[in-house]
């Protein structure tokens, strides 16, 4: 189909002959299940992460819980517009002459892909920045970091991936329906025009800084509850380091195995020009590699809990006859218990206490 014999499409360049074909039943069997499993995971996410918040609303914990809170919400609203217009298009044969002479729908479904692919990496290294100041600095974050500062936050991100969606729109350029014909994003064949190279190479290296936001805070998180739980000679805080190192590995693993494909591919096509040798099947591929982000991302949540993992440990103790983990390290759950040690060895305020008692003790 050739886009410049129609006048509705005129100028798009994208409905074309194409050697990218897919096949109609699996195309849709893939969406749908997508779409279907994401909701679902997404939505018994949040009710877990909701329950959560009411029991720590007034603890440090909080604020993790609502940011983790917001990138599931993002999740569930990406798997839901994003599945039900790709559903859309598959069940009209793909015919966008017919259904979007206008070019708004594609448009509309460009501006999801790019919001809902972005925000959810922006809110997971806005909470490794979260976790890795409440880990290292917890009086700050005690005292600073309250739930209107987080909300506030939420809204700036969603605020700055809004921005980075539209940024073609107000520079009137159009998103373009790609080879497979089956989703729009931006412009991936014959990448000529340096504004349509800008655009792929900023999406990619957005993701990419998330990613590595993400990736040193998490680590600098998962070294200092090393350095604490090895310090301390008591119990507490040992469940919620344990807890927390599984999720943070979970994460980055997730995320970087998940994103990695799409950025890179994203990368390579606007560093090669018109001479990018990737193809539709490889695009394709590699999105269906960044839905699984969204997919995976709450059944970190779901899973990686201390409860899950206590029973998964009994039943692996059980099974193996191998005690690794003393099983009163499961005692105590709260951030705040588990981080006390940190915040007294750490707080000029506890040193004064120290020297202030041989005085008092004179005294008496």
């Amino acid at each position: 189909m050739n886009s410049s014999k129609s006048p509705g499409l005129a100028g798009f360049g994208v409905l074309k002959n194409t050697t990218c074909h897919t096949e109609k039943k699996i195309s849709v069997f893939f969406s749908i299940i997508f779409m279907t499993v994401g909701i679902l995971s997404n939505s018994l996410a949040i009710v877990i992460l909701m329950k959560a918040y009411q029991r720590f609303r007034q603890k440090s914990k909080a604020s993790f819980l609502l940011l983790a809170s917001g990138l599931v919400v993002t999740d569930l609203f990406g798997h839901l517009i994003n599945g039900a217009i790709a559903v859309f298009v598959y069940a009209s044969d793909k015919d966008w002459i017919r259904f979007n002479q206008s070019n708004i729908l594609c448009s509309v479904f460009g501006i999801c892909m790019v919001f809902f692919g972005l925000c959810p990496l922006f809110l997971g290294s806005v909470m490794a920045v979260e976790r890795c100041i409440g880990v290292t600095k917890p009086i700050f974050h005690s005292t600073k970091m309250t739930s209107r500062h987080v909300k506030m936050m939420l809204t700036m991100v969603c605020l700055f991936a809004v921005l980075i969606a539209l940024l073609p729109i107000l520079r009137f350029r159009a998103y373009q329906i790609q080879a497979s014909r089956t989703w729009c994003f931006y412009k991936t064949e014959h990448v000529e025009d340096w504004e349509d190279r800008f655009y792929l190479l900023l999406f990619s290296c957005l993701g990419f800084l998330a990613l590595a936001i993400s990736f040193l805070c998490n680590a600098v998180t998962g070294i200092t509850l090393l350095r604490v739980k090895f310090k301390s000679q008591q119990r507490q805080g040992r469940s919620h380091h344990f807890e927390m190192i599984i999720q943070l590995l979970a994460i980055m693993c997730v995320s970087c195995i998940c994103w990695s494909p799409f950025l890179v591919t994203m990368a390579r096509i606007g560093i090669n020009e018109g001479r990018s040798k990737e193809t539709c099947e490889t695009i394709l591929f590699a999105l269906r590699m960044a839905t699984w982000n969204q997919i995976l991302d709450p059944w970190v949540y779901i899973l990686l809990r201390k409860a899950v993992l206590k029973n998964l440990y009994k039943i692996t103790s059980g099974c193996c006859g191998v005690h690794v983990i003393n099983l009163h390290m499961w005692e105590l759950s709260s951030i705040k218990n588990s981080l006390k040690v940190a915040a007294i060895s750490e707080s000029p305020v506890s040193s004064k206490q120290i020297n202030q008692q041989p005085l008092s003790s004179m005294g008496q």
